[in-house]
Order: structure tokens, then C-alpha cells, then sequence
């Protein structure tokens, strides 16, 4: 298949990409930065120059491709709509790529509701996730429109990334601050969790999906879950370091950003991928995030 993605530079993208290509797909990327297009290239890639607000570009390229991967932003509708433009009626793929946190709460890391999410669940979805919920929900009804469309709603990813962009948007960032400070710092007590999974699990789901996925879709996507004091314990025993330290979300938004610091490391996402598992026999083969990082995550 001849397939067009965004965010081809990026992390999941990045990684998408070199698997289809290894498994004999060919990929054209979307990429805004000339010199990340010429890695692209050598990676075998074709890039395709231009952004997430270029209608034209993103319909044309829709319609010439066997299937679309929007890898890039979960949030922008518009590059939504282009892409629909140019596959309604055509019965060709398309993947949307979410994020469990648009079922988070606003626990500031001290709350545990008992609550799990599996695809069978009705939603509860926060104000300020509301507008992603909108874009999964049109990706959705696509499928009455004559597109296959899929949304894969990604837990927190851990793992190294195979493309461009190596690091994941979670644990990263906890590790560069505690490296900078001395101290391993998670919001609140860190008993909210969150459900995850490995890139390497993740690419091989977007992969299924892809071949045999029912038009109109929806899959969670984790293998287990950890509290953030399990995870930032770990990384502290990876990095040498002491007792992990806590802060408020307003204590933490100067280095991470309220988004980051209430959404991505303050709240609850806990979902099961039933589905997954059920309809396209996904066995994800890596299961404890933690043991990642105290044995496998890099150290430079």
C-alpha cells in the first residue's frame, strides 16, 4: 500500500513509518522542516513538504493514497476535515491517532477513582478534552460516509521511538527535570494512574489496524498500568537518585505547562484495550513500564 502520514518526524509517526516501510509498505510523510525531510528521505520516507493547515495539500494527498495515518496533532480539526475531503467515498483507511487523556481527570495526583475504561464505556469527558472528543467522534462517523476509518486512542507510550524523534511526551519529561534538579518530582501524591504500552506494541496495533480494521473503529491502546510514585520511584532507582519529591499542579506548570502538568502527569486514565486484543489478535509482547525503566531506558 502506498500510504500518506502525518507526522511523519514525529514519535508515534516516526515509528509507524519505519515499521510499514520494513513490512514492504511505502510512506509519504508530511514534514515542515527541509532538513528533517532529507533524514526522512534516507530512511526511506518520501517526504511531502508542507503542514497540518494545508487543505489542498492534504485532501490531494488523501485521494492518491491507498490509506491516511494522521499521526500529527490530535487536536486539529481542520486537517481532520482536508483529509476526509479527499477519502469520503473512496473506502480507503483512515487512522486517527488520540490520547487516553481525553477521558483524564483533575486529580492534581491525589485522587484514585476506581473507574476503568474499556471501548464499551461511556465517556466522561472533561471541559478542556472536550474538542478532542468532537474530532474522534468525526473520524468516527466517517465510516458512514464510505471512508474506514479507525481512531486508536494511545495510553501513555513508553519505549524508544524508531523514527526522527526518539522520546515519548511523558516520560521524558520527568526524567529531564529530575536530571537538571537532583530531584525526582510527580504532582501530588502520585497515586493517580495512568494505563500504558510500548511503541514497539503500539506499531504493531497501528500495523492490524490498518490491514483489517472494521470501518469506524475505536480502540484503546495499553497493556498495563502504573501509578506516577511507581513510575517516578523507578526512575529515581535508574537515575541514582533519592526519595521522589512532590509539587502541585501550580507548582509544576513553570517547568511542564498546566496542560502537561494537570492532564499528562496530575490525572487518572485508566482504560482496558478489549477490542484490540478481541477483533485483530493484538498480543502486545512488553508488560511493565517500570521494568522498562529501571533496565532499558536509556541513560544519556
Amino acid at each position: 500500500m502506498q500510504i500518506f502520514l502525518t507526522g511523519a518526524a514525529g514519535f508515534i509517526g516516526g515509528s509507524v513509518a519505519a515499521h510499514l516501510i520494513a513490512a514492504g509498505h511505502s510512506v509519504r510523510g508530511l514534514v515542515r522542516n527541509p532538513a528533517q525531510a532529507a533524514q526522512l528521505a534516507m530512511r526511506g520516507v518520501v517526504p511531502v513538504p508542507g503542514a497540518l493547515d494545508d487543505a489542498a495539500l492534504l485532501t490531494r494527498e488523501a485521494a492518491q493514497a491507498d490509506g491516511v495515518i494522521n499521526a500529527a496533532s490530535s487536536d486539529h480539526r481542520a486537517a481532520i476535515d482536508a483529509l476526509l475531503a479527499g477519502l469520503r467515498g473512496t473506502g480507503k483507511p483512515l487512522l486517527h491517532t488520540s490520547g487516553s487523556s481525553v477521558i483524564g481527570d483533575d486529580a492534581g495526583g491525589n485522587v484514585l477513582p476506581p473507574r476503568i475504561f474499556d471501548e464499551q464505556t461511556p465517556f466522561v469527558v472533561e471541559p478542556g478534552k472536550q474538542a478532542r472528543h468532537a474530532i474522534d467522534q468525526m473520524v468516527l462517523a466517517a465510516a458512514a460516509q464510505g471512508v474506514r476509518s479507525a481512531v486508536l486512542c494511545n495510553s501513555m507510550i513508553y519505549g524508544v521511538g524508531a523514527g526522527l524523534h526518539a522520546d515519548s511526551v511523558q516520560i521524558p519529561p520527568l526524567v529531564a527535570q529530575a536530571r537538571q534538579s537532583g530531584l525526582v518530582r510527580i504532582v501530588g501524591a502520585g497515586v493517580n494512574r495512568w494505563s500504558n504500552v510500548h511503541i514497539a506494541d503500539v506499531v504493531d496495533l497501528y500495523a492490524r489496524v490498518l490491514d483489517s480494521a472494521p470501518a469506524g473503529a475505536f480502540y484503546f491502546v495499553e497493556n498495563g498500568e502504573a501509578s506516577y510514585a511507581e513510575i517516578g520511584a523507578a526512575i529515581a532507582r535508574r537515575l541514582g537518585l533519592g526519595a521522589v519529591q512532590s509539587w502541585s499542579v501550580e507548582e509544576a506548570t513553570p517547568v511542564w505547562g498546566e496542560g502537561q502538568s494537570r492532564y499528562s502527569f496530575g490525572s487518572n486514565s485508566r482504560v482496558r484495550a478489549r477490542r484490540a486484543r478481541s477483533e485483530l489478535g493484538w498480543q502486545p509482547g512488553h508488560v511493565s513500564v517500570t521494568a522498562w525503566i529501571e533496565n532499558e531506558m536509556p541513560l544519556a
